[in-house]
């Protein structure tokens, strides 16, 4: 077998036959959040409920918002943002972040959630436990948005989002220890369609999370089917141990060692698989190519004949180099060594031990692994 790849996260391509027509950037829950305080804290101080309201983002670029409700009730002031989370398939598109401000005694801005934000249940989220799930930055947005209308009095705004529980199910919020709603994110304030960013936060938060909790084994799947298999694998290990990885594999490593893990497990099938076998640590479709040229190589290795490394080779994708290993007999001889390979790049990259499993494409029988006692 070759020697180790150079490892790499390669950078976008610099050419493109077809410009594609840009996507729509949006607003984080954060920045919604701080423009619906900043109009109830109008509300609140004129009696008159604005249209439009105008906040900062971290950048200090300053946006407006138009305000979708309002409702002065006694001695507290609702308003409504809707986001709009552009071209990102974000579950909170739509959602309705809402602010009620009421005077309270003292001084300064008091943050509390309401219907719909999550609670947070564990540590490593840089949250207090029992606390709204209300970012940082996003909590520094709300305060300047709400000050700059009434000053240092104090008043208390609670942020609710209707219908938050149900889209925080199509998040990792239950995993991470948030429960009973959505978290009110952001860093920039805009949302950047299909942003790498927010997953690659969402993962070395996973993996903080899980360390928190001084779990020493993290479990990086690819994806949804192979997250349900490697939990059947590990069933021993706690849930918040298994990170679905996505692309961000490097991402996760690094965390990993800041964060103490000593032990790493990667599951996922052979597209993968193979991208980290040539030293791809950032595996998006669009920074890299499957090298089947590798997958030929180790189909020599693995006891192949000439004809038979020439067609993996050759093979149109990962999966058509699975099949003919499948075919030929040597899924099981060939998967091994791909696994071994990946687990060398793995182990060059971060330093810490490390096993990998590969399964097929129901991501719940292991074909292939380090361990020989995984395979089914």
């Amino acid at each position: 077998m070759d020697d180790l790849p150079s490892l790499r996260e390669p950078d976008l391509p610099r050419t493109a036959k077809v410009r594609p027509k840009a996507l729509r950037t949006g607003w984080t829950t954060g920045t919604c959040a701080s423009a619906a305080a900043k109009a109830a804290s109008v509300l609140l101080t004129t009696g008159e409920p604005p249209a439009w309201v105008e906040v900062a983002l971290p950048s200090g670029r300053r946006v407006t918002f138009a305000v979708s409700e309002t409702a002065l009730d006694g001695a507290a002031a609702t308003a409504v943002v809707v986001k709009d989370a552009g071209d990102d398939p974000d579950v909170t598109h739509g959602a309705h972040l809402t602010a009620t401000v009421s005077w309270c005694a003292g001084d300064g801005v008091h943050l509390d959630g309401g219907e719909g934000v999550g609670v947070v249940t564990k540590p490593g989220l840089g949250l207090p436990v029992g606390g709204p799930a209300i970012n940082p930055v996003p909590r520094a947005m709300i305060t300047q948005a709400v000050r700059e209308v009434v000053g240092e009095r104090g008043v208390r705004v609670v942020i609710s989002v209707p219908g938050g529980e149900k889209m925080a199910r199509k998040t990792t919020n239950r995993r991470l220890g948030v429960l009973g709603g959505i978290s009110i994110l952001g860093t920039t304030g805009i949302v950047r369609p299909f942003s790498t960013a927010s997953w690659r936060a969402s993962v070395e938060q996973a993996v903080q999370v899980a360390a928190a909790q001084g779990e020493d084994t993290i479990v990086l799947c690819t994806g949804g089917r192979t997250e349900k298999g490697a939990m059947a694998l590990l069933p021993r290990l706690a849930e918040v141990c298994f990170i679905e990885v996505g692309d961000f594999t490097g991402a996760a490593l690094r965390k990993a060692v800041e964060r103490g893990i000593t032990r790493v497990v990667f599951i996922g099938m052979v597209g993968k698989l193979t991208k980290l076998a040539a030293g791809v640590l950032m595996t998006h479709y669009t920074r890299s190519a499957v090298d089947t040229g590798l997958l030929g190589r180790l189909t020599a290795s693995a006891g192949g004949s000439a004809e038979l490394v020439a067609d993996v080779a050759a093979a149109n994708t990962a999966r058509h180099a699975y099949e003919l290993w499948d075919r030929a007999g040597l899924l099981r001889t060939a998967g091994d060594l791909l696994c071994q390979r990946v687990r060398d790049v793995l182990v060059a990259f971060c330093g810490l031990p490390a096993d990998v499993a590969m399964v097929d494409f129901t991501g719940r029988t292991v074909v292939a692994a380090t361990e020989p006692g995984w395979v089914s």
